[in-house]
């Protein structure tokens, strides 16, 4: 199994535990009710306080958000405000994408800028615990390295993305829930690994991923990386990491907007 894509994983690991125990802990604490006297009193910034359908600045914001995915089916969110998460929508409401549009939303979020410090940071950790040796120290390792996790993630994202999207006909957002239990909305977001929609809007196998992170990964495996991890058991284990990587992700995404919407309420 290659660094970069372990310190991924376990990276996901832990911002997916955190992001699902604020948002269940959230979600299983009862609002403080009122007291008697509360209730039954009036004060003084209840008779003056703004008619409750004038909306507030975070629910234009949040309405402009899906104006604008519902008008050009992808989004500008960010996960964390950093990492780009422009295929995951918060409405149905969507119109189907093109070929072009796939491959050019997964372009910019594969080269967007955030990616360079982030692909230099595993390349970095990677060089520090000499993973992969074949690749050498050094300013020679190190560019190596650095190029093999961008050339890793560019080619998943397009494979799993746009490419087979593209030939199988199928969509590649995820679509939030947003509603129902902690259990239930994680579950939706793991079965969206294997469960996907089509352009015309069906159910349908989710070739795209499980396929898509395949090929990436052979493609990788035996094309750039050193010699000594062009192996099938390797191959194999890195489709398997991408796949519970992407996995993670998507129950990330599925949270990440409830969070969003209370740090910007704060």
């Amino acid at each position: 199994m290659r660094f970069s894509l372990k310190r991924k994983f376990w990276f996901l690991v832990l911002v997916a535990s955190l992001l699902v125990t604020s948002s269940s802990a959230q979600q299983t604490t009862p609002p403080p009710s009122a007291t008697p006297s509360q209730q039954s009193q009036p004060t003084q910034s209840n008779t003056s306080a703004a008619p409750q359908s004038q909306p507030s600045d975070q629910s234009q914001n949040q309405n402009g958000d899906i104006k604008r995915q519902e008008e050009t089916g992808t989004s500008n969110d960010r996960l964390f405000f950093t990492l780009p998460n422009f295929l995951t929508v918060e409405t149905r409401n969507v119109p189907p994408l093109t070929v072009g549009q796939k491959f050019k939303v997964v372009a910019r979020g594969s080269f967007d800028p955030i990616e360079i410090p982030w692909y230099a940071f595993l390349a970095g950790v990677s060089q520090a615990e000499n993973s992969e040796p074949g690749y050498g120290q050094g300013a020679e390792g190190y560019g190596k390295r650095y190029g093999a996790a961008f050339a890793d993630g560019t080619i998943e994202n397009f494979f799993t993305g746009a490419i087979l999207p593209s030939v199988l006909h199928q969509d590649p957002r995820f679509y939030q829930l947003g509603k129902g239990s902690f259990w239930h909305r994680t579950g939706y977001a793991i079965g969206r690994i294997f469960v996907t929609r089509t352009d015309s809007g069906n159910r349908q196998f989710n070739f795209s991923e499980i396929c898509g992170a395949g090929a990436a990964a052979a493609i990788s495996t035996y094309s750039y990386h050193p010699s000594d991890d062009r192996t099938f058991s390797n191959t194999a284990s890195v489709w398997g990491t991408q796949i519970a990587y992407d996995t993670l992700t998507l129950v990330v995404k599925e949270f990440w907007p409830d969070i969003r919407r209370k740090l910007k309420k704060k």
